[in-house]
């Protein structure tokens, strides 16, 4: 009875362009931090650029948690709207934690398995861009949505190796240098932590198209 009477009232639509800004932000974020890791932009301006997507991304999730808050007739349950914008908002927080450990550290190069982990994050957020928009139309889109979200779990395999590999090639490269190493795997782990961040966001958009189709 609850589903039949939900289906004849209107939903409010305004979520899924909420959504959809706030992947347009992670995009922003993560370009901004291939660019720090890949030396096209100087550190300052590199962090400068992830905390201002940032504080974009925080002022989106206020108005998303808001509007479920007051808003009758979601598009899907409420659950998965916070649960949801919550994994958005993890990823690109993640982002800004690495950045300013980069600047704790006073780091200014970085390894090449690092700069291929930006390369894949961007690509990563790019995807989950790809997929908002498909939320709008869980029935038409659910084989692409799934296929985009298998492609983040892809992803973030290849992040974790990436991130075994270069600790490895970090501690061989150490030598005496114990400092070293414990700096290059700190950066490491924040790395991974991003790509884990949108894997979760993968398994949130999963657990939607599961209960919605």
């Amino acid at each position: 009875m609850l589903a039949w009477f939900r289906a004849l009232m209107p939903k409010e639509d305004r979520f899924f362009g909420l959504f959809e800004r706030h992947a347009a932000t992670l995009v922003d974020g993560a370009i901004a931090l291939r660019a720090l890791l890949d030396g096209t932009q100087d550190v300052p301006a590199a962090c400068a650029a992830i905390a201002a997507h940032e504080d974009k991304a925080d002022a989106i999730t206020r108005d998303a948690l808001l509007a479920v808050r007051r808003t009758f007739i979601t598009p899907f349950d409420r659950g998965d709207i916070q649960a949801l914008v919550g994994s958005l908002d993890d990823a690109i927080d993640q982002m800004l934690k690495t950045a300013k450990a980069v600047q704790l550290f006073e780091v200014t190069a970085f390894e090449p398995a690092m700069r291929e982990m930006g390369a894949v994050i961007q690509e990563a957020a790019q995807v989950t861009a790809e997929a908002m928009p498909k939320l709008r139309a869980l029935g038409e889109n659910a084989t692409a949505l799934n296929a985009l979200t298998e492609r983040v779990i892809e992803l973030e395999g290849r992040a974790d190796d990436l991130h075994n590999a270069g600790r490895k090639a970090l501690f061989k490269a150490s030598g005496r240098d114990p400092m070293a190493f414990l700096v290059g795997s700190e950066l490491y782990d924040h790395l991974e932590k991003v790509m884990d961040r949108f894997e979760d966001v993968a398994n949130q958009i999963s657990s939607i198209v599961v209960e919605h189709v």
